[in-house]
């Protein structure tokens, strides 16, 4: 009886199979994009009625835009979580030490973000619940209102804009950089951008420059193209043959 020989997955589709380091990185790379995305789109998207002006909290407010822009950052703490976990085991081969402090620098601002989104939500609840009662209490609701868009603007100012600096930026760039798991001059600008934002959320926090300033904002362009630029490169080609990943898709 003639046995029937089926066609390997290769010779089906004609490609060899995704191998594991090449998941890994389509991974990585999404979620880079995702985290890029999500940011901007809550910053720059959803979040400025908070801004404008102090009275959002007794106003009749943007709630819906305003809770988008929550949502988005829940998906940004989601995707950065995701970076941190699926490149440590990479990392580490590289230097376990700097592994680790990547993924407390991405925990750590996942948790500045988290404060951030707590206190939307709290005003947005405060407003629905409380506003337009009387006078004198809309007042001290937009006492209370400022105090919590000022919150979240140093929750920006510390998460984004300084410990992503330390993480994306020196940690990632570097290792990166020694690794050789994506072009070198890439990885510089990792570093060199991360070196930046950390000098410029420095100089926020001590008074130097005000917080959306020119300064602060020339600052952190290294560090926007660093990231775009690895989420794409990830998505597209894949990490680069290194020694620290030799053997690991056998």
């Amino acid at each position: 009886m003639a046995t029937t020989v089926q066609p390997s997955a290769t010779k089906a589709t004609g490609r060899a199979p995704m191998g594991s380091l090449r998941k890994t990185a389509l991974v990585v790379g999404v979620l880079f994009v995702i985290t890029y995305i999500t940011s901007i789109a809550a910053k720059f998207g959803f979040y400025p009625p908070l801004f404008q002006g102090t009275d959002y909290i007794v106003g009749g407010g943007e709630d819906t835009r305003v809770l988008w822009g929550a949502l988005s950052e829940m998906i940004l703490i989601i995707a950065n979580i995701g970076t941190a976990v699926a490149l440590y085991p990479i990392l580490k081969r590289q230097h376990e030490g700097l592994a680790l402090g990547f993924v407390t620098a991405r925990v750590m601002e996942s948790v500045f973000i988290a404060v951030g989104i707590l206190s939307v939500l709290t005003i947005v609840t405060m407003r629905q619940d409380f506003s337009g009662a009387n006078d004198a209490e809309d007042a001290a609701l937009m006492t209370v209102g400022h105090t919590l868009v000022v919150l979240q603007e140093w929750t920006f100012q510390l998460g984004p804009g300084f410990v992503v600096g330390v993480g994306n930026g020196l940690i990632l760039g570097y290792l990166m950089y020694r690794s050789r798991l994506v072009p070198r001059g890439m990885a510089v600008l990792g570093v060199v951008g991360g070196t930046l934002i950390c000098v410029s959320g420095a100089a926020v926090l001590l008074g130097v420059i005000d917080a959306g300033s020119a300064w602060q904002m020339v600052a952190t362009i290294p560090e926007f193209f660093w990231e775009l630029s690895f989420g794409v490169y990830l998505i597209v080609k894949g990490f680069r043959p290194s020694p620290i990943t030799a053997g690991m898709d056998a």
